[in-house]
């Protein structure tokens, strides 16, 4: 059975990618930049209070790091299929929690979503809506260091809401049909890329055609 999937976000969805040393450094180096221009000093007068700040501001950075989104050959954004998968198996672990789940009733779950679930494309084109752009997401994250806990900067690139994807689902067992339709239900709850747990990523699965073939 092949399930032919659209998917539509209700919230933002942020890239997983880590960005380049090259684009990574020149992120560091405006940053630095700005800190300077508000503090109203050239580099060579910072004081030690000065020289400290600025190192913990781009520590943190650093610490938490600024992701993106894959491209594909036309500079188009992208998830990979194991990206749904990966999707797959958490919304099934949390739903394996209530027992009057389809989900509940799978045992080896992950063995399962491996070996019997397989997506298609491998790279699932990210559609944005006429009229929107790529931005990007900053969040403070609390972490803890060797020095204690700290709260630093994550920054994302996003693609908005509204934008649409589609991915088919190929089940070799057509008993797993009811698993997978409730995780796409769950979707609407917690969703793909990073800061899935401050909503998102969430979006609304339906299917394409009424019968899956």
């Amino acid at each position: 059975m092949i399930i032919k999937a659209h998917a539509v976000l209700n919230d933002e969805m942020l890239g997983t990618k880590p960005v380049g040393p090259a684009i990574f450094e020149k992120f560091i180096a405006e940053k630095k930049r700005e800190y300077l221009k508000n503090i109203g000093k050239p580099e060579a007068e910072l004081d030690v209070d000065d020289e400290n700040e600025l190192q913990e501001k781009l520590d943190a950075i650093e610490q938490a790091g600024f992701t993106c989104f894959h491209r594909d050959a036309d500079e188009c954004p992208i998830i990979w299929d194991y990206q749904v998968k990966g999707f797959f198996k958490g919304a099934c672990g949390f739903l394996r929690r209530v027992k009057t789940t389809e989900s509940a009733k799978l045992k080896a779950y992950k063995q399962i979503i491996d070996g019997l679930i397989f997506v298609t494309p491998r790279k699932i084109k990210l559609n944005l809506q006429t009229g929107t752009a790529i931005a990007t997401c900053e969040r403070s994250l609390r972490v803890e260091t060797m020095r204690g806990p700290r709260v630093c900067l994550a920054k994302s690139e996003s693609v908005p809401e509204g934008t649409r994807f589609d991915f088919d689902v190929e089940l070799l067992d057509d008993g797993m049909e009811n698993a997978v339709m409730e995780w796409f239900d769950y979707a609407r709850k917690n969703g793909l890329g990073q800061w899935r747990n401050g909503g998102k990523g969430r979006c609304e699965i339906t299917i394409r055609n009424e019968f899956p073939i």
